[in-house]
């Protein structure tokens, strides 16, 4: 599945229902609720930019795996590396 021209939103509700509740996910839980309201990497949730949310999410998403797992962490670190405005 191609996840480009998902929100970092929906991308978040994705990883919500792929990932099962295990003791691993509870580090992540935090940063995938956050993302849950993010357009993209160049918006922000509170005092944090988008961009650190997603980084933070996938410093924790290590347990994390499976086909889904991979396309979307690599969708998200994409995104950290590409400008908006090149999508």
């Amino acid at each position: 599945m191609n996840y480009s021209n998902n929100t970092i939103a929906s991308l978040a509700f994705l990883i919500d229902q792929d990932w099962s509740n295990t003791p691993s996910k509870v580090y992540a839980q935090p940063y995938i609720h956050a993302m849950m309201s993010l357009r993209s990497v160049e918006d922000t949730y509170g005092l944090d930019s988008g961009a650190s949310v997603v980084s933070y999410f996938l410093a924790n998403a290590g347990a994390w795996r499976g086909k889904t797992a991979r396309k979307i962490k690599a969708e998200l670190k994409q995104r950290l590396q590409t400008p908006l405005t090149a999508w």
